[in-house]
Formats: structure tokens, sequence, C-alpha cells
């Protein structure tokens, strides 16, 4: 590892200019969902390889279906050092309604929205080009102060993670060998707070089932059939009601195979975070957690899987009153998945115990929507430990490893299709109204990502 003040010290001079490149990014309305501006999207690809090439980098733009990727390339100084592909997309979401911004979108400006306190306006300055841009920055300083970076690295940018990349599936498998490194780094996360830095180490993954239970040929008057005719709502209710039992356990059979207790540690550093059921539970109305017993809302929320019913709908739901026995009943049903977790035996499992609570002349049709798996990076990997401590170095607090509720696509395509684990590290806060009129991107976030891509690349190329 070197002494790394000299690289600090450059980005930290070099702010101003960083800004109007920036700046120059954003202006580009690369909205990839509105077929409008598929020209402005390909002109951020370009922009983006004209400045990665104008520090050094073999970049190129490669051609989709839908809109370019950027792919580059950049090799250590130092033979058998670690090789890292970095992550980020340059497309942005559409700005309606337009009339809600308080500014144009894309005219970036800088703005003091508190004493002491400034941000970056602008719709893509948070997600995703100024949280991309403080890599791209960190390895221009590095290159400035010693002609070289500590790390292989290779870049991939997308330009359609907005509008649900469909492009990007095959051209990983297209350019397995060239992307394939030793591991992610992903920028398109947040910090817990605005002096508390934050590694990702968990994702839940995702299996979502629609049911459809058919039980007379029609509805039916509720007076002439009611009390006679199997009512495939009740069915239903039931068999929804079914999924939890009394501490909040999901009942189908396995459903808990390949779910592992959080560390200790890990659940012990949560607990320093303050967020408390009430105050979780409070910003939106509530405050009794309703899923497993005795556990915290953190565990419950990044690390317990759940079984969650988003939608239900049957019978007569118009205004008024109409009293039939509705021949069908279907609910949305999502089940968030942890740990090891098998997508198609949770399926499985759910058809299963669906089948099982049917009556004989009554039928159900399933259709699937989507399905994948958790993805966990292991709390003592020697990556996240280095990052964990290069970014405690550069922010007030210590960073933490946390978890997220959620899923993010492309982690674990790296990982099935590139065998790779993703390190995810980002910078923006919860009230960057991202997707949102008036999205922001603090300056402190911009400037201070920038000196810790260089503290964590740095700590990455240490032995």
């Amino acid at each position: 590892m070197t002494d790394i003040s000299a690289v600090l010290a450059s980005a930290d001079k070099a702010l101003p200019q960083s800004l109007d490149r920036l700046f120059d990014l954003v202006r580009i309305r690369s909205i990839s969902t509105d077929p409008a501006y598929k020209a402005e999207c390909r002109k951020a690809a370009e922009w983006l390889v004209a400045d990665l090439v104008s520090i050094g980098f073999t970049a190129s733009v490669r051609d989709t279906p839908g809109h370019p990727m950027v792919v580059a390339h950049h090799a250590a100084a130092i033979a058998g050092a670690p090789h890292a592909l970095f992550y980020g997309h340059y497309d942005v979401q559409p700005v309606d309604p337009l009339n809600l911004w308080e500014n144009d979108p894309f005219a970036p400006a800088l703005k003091e929205i508190e004493p002491g306190r400034k941000v970056i306006t602008g719709r893509g300055t948070a997600d995703d080009k100024g949280q991309l841009m403080t890599f791209v920055e960190a390895c221009r300083a590095y290159k400035e102060v010693n002609g070289s970076l500590p790390i292989n690295i290779t870049i991939l940018f997308e330009g359609e993670e907005e509008s649900g990349s469909p492009s990007l599936k095959p051209f990983l498998t297209a350019n397995e060998k060239e992307l394939k490194a030793d591991f992610a780094l992903v920028c398109d996360t947040s910090m817990w707070d605005r002096e508390t830095p934050a590694i990702a180490a968990a994702l839940r993954g995702l299996v979502g089932e629609e049911i459809v239970i058919t039980a007379a040929d029609r509805d039916l008057h509720s007076g002439l059939f009611g009390g006679a005719a199997a009512n495939p709502i009740h069915i239903l209710v039931d068999i929804l009601a079914g999924l939890h039992d009394e501490t909040g356990r999901i009942t189908l059979p396995g459903f808990y195979e390949g779910v592992e207790e959080t560390p200790a540690n890990i659940k012990a550093s949560w607990e320093t975070l303050g967020r408390t059921a009430e105050s979780f539970l409070g910003e939106v109305g509530l405050s009794v957690p309703a899923g497993e017993k005795g556990r915290s809302v953190l565990e419950l929320t990044w690390a317990r899987p759940t079984a969650e019913v988003n939608g239900v709908t049957g019978g007569y739901t118009g205004e008024g009153f109409k009293t039939v026995i509705a021949a069908q009943a279907s609910a949305k049903v999502s089940f968030r998945l942890v740990g090891d977790q098998d997508p198609a035996k949770i399926r499985e499992s759910f058809r299963a115990y669906v089948r099982s609570k049917l009556p004989a002349d009554c039928s159900v049709e399933f259709h699937p929507h989507g399905g994948s798996p958790a993805i966990q990076l292991s709390y003592d990997s020697p990556v996240l430990t280095k990052a964990k401590n290069a970014l405690s170095e550069e922010w007030p607090k210590p960073a933490v490893v946390i978890g997220m509720g959620g899923s993010i696509p492309i982690v674990g395509d790296f990982q099935k299709m590139l065998g790779m684990d993703s390190l995810l590290v980002g910078f923006g806060l919860t009230d960057d109204r991202i997707h949102s009129p008036n999205e922001k991107y603090e300056l402190q976030s911009f400037h201070k990502g920038i000196r810790s891509w260089i503290r964590i690349l740095d700590a990455l190329a240490a032995r």
C-alpha cells in the first residue's frame, strides 16, 4: 500500500473540474425508456468513452439491440494485482411530471439547501451518474499522481438499467471472458446516514407467484347457492391465512432450508444504528412489527425471508352491493428469500401447499412472476474487510455492514453468470429523490465518494 495523501490532495484540488465533468454528463438527456432519447443515450456512452480514454483506459462503445454498453480496461502497474469489474449505469428515469421540478432537470447546479450543506441538482445526479463518476474521478486522481492504477480495472457502464436491462444478460453471456474479474464493485446504493458509510453484504432474492382459483362455471346467486357451492374467495383467504403461524413463521414445508442465523456480531452492530420498530414503522403510521416474533426490524427486513400478499381480487368490487358467489378469486404473492433458499423449491412448495388446500371440484392456475436467489457476501470476506476499513478512515463514523430488503438484479447476474461476488458501496442518501422530481446528490457524497474510492482501491491492492 502506498501513501495516498498526495492522491487525496489531488482529488481535493481537482474537485471543481470533477464537478464540471459531472455537470456535462448530467446535461445529456439519456432517458432509456423513451425512444425519442435514443441518440442522447448514445451520446452519453460516447462521452464516457472519451472521458475514460483521456485518463488512460482502453474504452469503446459496444452496440446492443437496445442502448449501447461502455466497456473499458486499465491494467495495474504491478503484475498479479487483483482485478475488479466496476459497474454503473448512465441512463436515467423520465422527468415527468416536469411542472414539479424547481429547475430544469437537465441543467445541473450547485445549491445550498441549508447552511454548510450543498447539493448537486438534476436528473441522474444520484442515480447513477454522480455515483459512477466518483469512481472515475478516483481513478483520474490516482493516475494523476502515480501514473498508474493499483489494481486491474474493467468498467461496464450500462444504458438500460432504468428500462429493465433487456440487453444485459445476452451481453454478459457474449462477453463473459472479457468481463470476468476477481470481484465486482457496484456503486448504486446508499449510505446509512450523512456521516456513516455502508457496505451492503446481503440482498434478498425474490419469487413472485399469481394464483387463480376457479370453482363454479359462472358467478352464482348467493341466495340460491350460498351454503352449498364452494366459494373460491373463502378458499383463497384460508390459503393465504395459513402461510404464517401464530409466531409469524412461514409454514411452507422446507421453506427455511438454506436460511442461517445472522452472526451475533453483525446483529450487535445493527443494534448500534438506532433503528427501532417505533422509528422505522412510525414513518408510515405503524408501530408494531408483524413478522417473526423476537427479531428486530433490521433483521426482519435485511436477513429474514418473507411471504407477502401483494393483491387479492374476486367477486363484485364496484359501487353498491351485489350478492354473488364469485366463480374465480386470485392473489399475487411474493416471497423474499435469504441465504441459500432455492427459488424453484420455494415456488414448488407453495404450489403444493395451495393444491393441498383445494376442494376436489375446484381448480387452480399458477402464473410465475420472476424468481431469483438471495445474494450473500461473506461477512468476513477480505475484500469486504478492506473496503470497510478504508471507508471508516474517510467518514466521521465507522462504516457499517448492512443488508438490503430488495434485490439488485445485476448482482445476481454477476454471481450466476460470471462467478463473481459484488461489493456494494454507494454514497446516496434516502432523501436524494431518485426517480422523483428534484433529484439531488450531496456535494459531500460526491467529494468524499471520490476520496473513498481512492482509499478502497489502495486497500484492495494491499497483499
